[in-house]
């Protein structure tokens, strides 16, 4: 078989609020560590790498602007990637794909992949797309299709039509939404359907004119836009005005189901779009009672029960079908019939403007993390981790102090116009309105303990002076 060279885009957006309280709107499913300690991302982005020989170099990102430094970490983990396009706000699949359309050369095979699948065969899952490419420089739209296993009611499935001249493709008989059980039943006995899995192969020019002739609206925003792309290293910035209006609509809605020359290749692998605490409970290999444990659960006298608990202990006594999830500040238990509607609990949580609906008490920074240990009147306690090399910005706070006490590595600390070197159980205070920066000199993570004091205690409440990771004023 012909090794065809490619280039695969990774489309990292979605909120992954179905994985709640694990998954958050600030740190979606995507990014979290599920497997082998491992990002779906990570592992999307190593996945890629390996289905022709220039994959891994090729590779580009699209992404929200305010996961890019996330993004930057799984791609420089997996070794891969040129570029990271940020969109200004989310706007579906069709604007995403577009924008790294236009980027592409006209003739560049472009390989559309969600970021958080799960696929465990990655050689299988090459020779998948090389199958595909025949059919895509003949300029045909090529998805993927799973060979289904048990008549899901959760995705959406493509009809095979006739088979194409290539012998590996068959053309899209006709795209079906998800069904209800029944006809779920009645899909799979028929033997020619897949589960549509989101995954698509096509040459940049072949893209651009379906979307001329399917969806000229949204091609003409994403043109605006890119054509007022700013670059700034790895990341590239379209046009905030011109993009954010334009149009959401998903691929298949915009393109593939009025296009006329869609192909369709199935894949026997395991396939999954980790879509629900069912889909990640099935990642792990359960007891003869059916049993999952992920991390410090235990179970008496349970059966078909799923604990995800890598902080602290947890027990289930006698329960059956049900799904237990821990999170420093959040707990979720359901049963396994109802994991569906944890989306609509994330929207009840949001309305009622309660924090951990979208953010986690462990936040991401582009230099480290911070967790949110304690609070109340007028304190905040935090744990923070800065990589070695890292620093945080120049800043200064107007309504609180802060106290930092090192418990591992090295803190350059800059107050006002002095730098001070910290080391292990050292310590020093930062008053109100005064100039500082914390960064790391050493080879080892810097962690510290800082002590907040003051009549506000809020992220917005940073005024940026130097910032290396181009942020200024507000956090972000």
């Amino acid at each position: 078989m012909i090794v065809h060279e490619i280039t695969p885009v990774v489309l990292c957006g979605g909120s992954g609020t179905r994985l709640w309280p694990l998954s958050r709107k600030s740190f979606p499913k995507q990014f979290v560590p599920l497997i082998g300690g491992k990002s779906l991302l990570q592992l999307t982005l190593e996945r890629v790498g390996q289905i022709s020989p220039q994959a891994g170099a090729r590779t580009v990102c699209v992404a929200a602007e305010d996961h890019r430094f996330l993004v930057a970490e799984a791609m420089l983990a997996a070794a891969v990637g040129p570029a990271i396009i940020l969109e200004p706000c989310a706007r579906n699949t069709t604007a995403a794909m577009t924008l790294a359309a236009l980027q592409a050369q006209a003739q560049d095979l472009l390989l559309f992949c969600p970021a958080d699948h799960h696929i465990p065969d990655a050689a299988a899952f090459a020779v998948m797309v090389q199958q595909g490419c025949a059919a895509a420089n003949a300029g045909a739209i090529v998805t993927f299709g799973v060979v289904p296993s048990f008549p899901s009611t959760a995705y959406g499935y493509i009809q095979r039509g006739v088979l194409n001249a290539d012998g590996q493709s068959s053309q899209v008989g006709r795209f079906i939404e998800k069904p209800d059980a029944a006809t779920a039943q009645q899909l799979l006995l028929q033997g020619d359907v897949l589960w549509n899995a989101g995954i698509f192969l096509v040459q940049a020019q072949v893209l651009i004119e379906a979307l001329r002739t399917h969806a000229p609206d949204i091609l003409a925003s994403c043109q605006q836009a890119m054509t007022g792309a700013t670059r700034d290293e790895a990341f590239i910035r379209p046009e905030a005005a011109a993009f954010t209006g334009c149009r959401a609509e998903s691929i298949d809605y915009a393109v593939l189901e009025r296009h006329a020359d869609v192909a369709v290749v199935p894949f026997a692998g395991a396939w999954s779009d980790v879509g629900s605490w069912n889909a990640v409970a099935d990642l792990t290999a359960p007891d003869t009672e059916g049993n999952r444990i992920h991390g410090q659960g235990t179970v008496l006298q349970a059966s078909n029960t799923y604990i995800h608990a890598p902080h602290r202990p947890v027990v289930a006594l006698g329960t059956s079908d049900l799904l237990i999830i821990d999170t420093p500040d959040a707990l979720l238990v359901a049963t396994s019939s109802h994991v569906e509607q944890v989306k609509q609990v994330v929207a009840q949580l949001e309305a009622r403007k309660i924090p951990q609906a979208v953010q986690h008490r462990k936040v991401a920074r582009p230099w480290g993390w911070y967790d949110s240990v304690d609070s109340g009147d007028r304190y905040q306690v935090k744990r923070i981790a800065v990589h070695p090399g890292a620093k945080l910005s120049l800043q200064m706070h107007h309504h609180r102090a802060e106290h930092w006490i090192v418990v591992k590595g090295t803190a350059l600390v800059t107050v006002g116009d002095k730098e001070i070197l910290l080391t292990e159980n050292q310590s020093t205070y930062i008053p109100l309105g005064v100039k500082h920066r914390l960064e790391n000199p050493g080879k080892t993570e810097l962690e510290l303990i800082e002590v907040q004091s003051g009549s506000y205690l809020g992220e917005d409440d940073i005024v940026r002076f130097e910032d290396t990771y181009g942020r200024v004023a507000v956090v972000v």
